[in-house]
């Protein structure tokens, strides 16, 4: 039965990961660009998004390691030349992931708030719980402005031109705060999302 569990637990990351994805591209192709759908990436067969180290090394490391399930997919491409919005559009293609991730953690809350009494299955309750934790786990890391994450396409939209030397060092160096914020920094919004969900799961 654990087995069973984890092997779900890893399709609903999956797929919450590729809905992500999808909903950059869709977004990108809303405002005017097709690259995404022109490479065939707006699709849920995950052979089309998977990454080895994120979508196969990653998720079982940190299983093993800290207990939970975590990765990504490979990055759906845009150009954002091709974006009738040039300001804005990076800001609207990025915030489309994490946006769907928050959509999916109500769709599962929901099913966990209306559903359990009439299956009583404690099973199905957990990955309910499991669905709503790893999306906002997902949203949450994303929107952090901090490269390759999606929230640094906010950052660099607005902050102003006078901070060009900030942006270009934001840039040049963003894997190294990347790691640090992903091993120092990032616990310490646990609590922030254990908050939201309970908020969700009532």
């Amino acid at each position: 039965m654990l087995t069973i569990a984890l092997v779900i637990y890893f399709i609903i990351l999956l797929y919450s990961v590729i809905l992500h994805e999808i909903s950059h591209g869709l977004m990108a192709r809303s405002l005017g660009d097709n690259t995404a759908e022109d490479m065939g990436r707006i699709t849920l067969n995950p052979l089309k998004h998977l990454d080895m180290f994120g979508s196969v090394i990653l998720p079982i490391f940190t299983y093993w390691t800290g207990g939970f399930i975590f990765g990504y997919a490979k990055p759906v491409p845009y150009n954002p030349l091709n974006l009738r919005d040039r300001k804005y559009g990076p800001v609207k293609v990025a915030l489309a992931g994490p946006a769907a991730n928050i959509v999916l953690a109500l769709l599962f809350g929901l099913c966990l708030r209306f559903l359990p009494d009439a299956l009583g299955l404690t099973i199905f309750q957990n990955l309910l719980q499991g669905g709503v934790k790893i999306n906002l786990v997902l949203a949450i890391f994303n929107l952090m402005p901090i490269p390759p994450l999606d929230g640094h396409w906010l950052l660099l939209t607005l902050l102003p031109n006078r901070f060009a030397a900030f942006k270009l060092f934001l840039v040049h160096y963003g894997i190294f705060i990347f790691l640090i914020f992903l091993f120092f920094i990032f616990p310490l919004f646990y609590p922030l999302i254990n908050f939201l969900f309970k908020l969700i799961v009532g």
